[in-house]
């Protein structure tokens, strides 16, 4: 059981986090991670739709991350690196497809720090410019994994704090205040989906879920086009060829080392989907929920109808825990096809 104890915690200092190789986080530390962003973050809403619960036979609670400060629960984990930085800190640093990038520079801005963002060439157009409204510097890198992580190490030699998106556990303890909240307003969830890419959203909630006496299953939702983290589960260490290929543009990173670490230590599986599947869970929870999500964002509903068609009686009558993790869509795209 959760220690109350835990919110009493100090803040450990930047250095202990960048020096880890292998996350020695425990569910308390995530309780303290709560009550440092309390008051940052918002408290997202659990949506249902009784048209859903009856079509796939379980009941679903959805979080809507997309509801966050800066519409992803990108947000969470960034304020609360920020909220551990040194006054004399000269700005941060990151490596972003988009959501991050944008918690982040709001993040910095709040704090009244710079905030160097590296993303890929070709990265969505539309998160671009929200990382920029957030205050964030873009500086544009090849659209590789080793590209993004030279990019950001330039700005650490010029003196920026480093914080990553995913693999370090200031960020994975923020992250996990989502599954906290989650299991705190639906007590008698008996599963949570969450969606993986670099692993800091999936890893702070198999934590979350962890800390609790009751057992609540977690299992991850990833797309085929980028399944890394399922593969690395299989071989039992992180797999290196990753070239993902997916409309789950959040999704692409390759895990990191310690998210995987608690992923094999504390989650039960993870279901790959199609792209198809991706799309067809965004309809209906544009149309069943009237919720606007991005495709990342749906990729744990597409999980949860591909687990309930491989094995329907296996989630029969169970309490169903999904996390939408972001609503940052260019819906322009839509408009514009529509004006055609």
């Amino acid at each position: 059981m959760w220690s109350q104890n835990a919110l009493m915690s100090t803040a450990p200092s930047t250095s202990y986090y960048r020096k880890m190789s292998v996350s020695r986080l425990t569910p308390e530390d995530l309780l303290a991670a709560r009550e440092r962003i309390k008051s940052k973050v918002v408290q997202t809403p659990v949506m249902r739709s009784d048209a859903l619960d009856k079509r796939l036979g379980v009941s679903i609670y959805f979080k809507c991350e997309q509801l966050q400060v800066t519409g992803s629960f990108k947000y969470r984990g960034a304020s609360h690196a920020v909220s551990l930085l040194d006054d004399e800190c000269l700005g941060v640093a990151t490596h972003s497809s988009g959501n991050h990038g944008a918690a982040l520079a709001r993040a910095a801005c709040d704090r009244g720090i710079p905030a160097q963002v590296v993303m890929p060439e070709g990265a969505v157009e539309f998160k671009v410019e929200a990382v920029k409204a957030e205050g964030g510097h873009v500086h544009f890198c090849a659209p590789t994994q080793a590209a993004r992580e030279a990019g950001l190490q330039g700005w650490v030699d010029k003196g920026f704090e480093a914080v990553p998106p995913y693999d370090d556990d200031r960020i994975i303890a923020g992250q996990g205040s989502c599954a906290l909240e989650l299991i705190e307003q639906v007590p008698d969830l008996d599963c949570i989906f969450a969606p993986v890419g670099g692993g800091g959203l999936l890893a702070g909630t198999a934590l979350a879920a962890a800390g609790f006496s009751r057992p609540i299953t977690v299992i991850g939702a990833e797309p085929a086009g980028a399944d890394d983290a399922q593969r690395s589960l299989e071989l039992g260490h992180r797999v290196q060829n990753h070239q993902p290929d997916t409309i789950a543009d959040g999704l692409r990173a390759l895990i990191g080392e310690r998210n995987l670490g608690l992923i094999q230590q504390h989650v039960s599986g993870i279901i790959t989907v199609t792209e198809g599947e991706i799309i067809d869970a965004m309809a209906l929870i544009w149309t069943e929920l009237k919720q606007v999500v991005e495709p990342s964002g749906s990729v744990a509903l597409a999980a949860l109808i591909r687990a309930l068609n491989d094995q329907p009686e296996a989630w029969s009558g169970k309490n169903i825990g999904l996390v939408l993790s972001g609503g940052n869509l260019d819906v322009s795209r839509l408009t514009d096809a529509w004006r055609q």
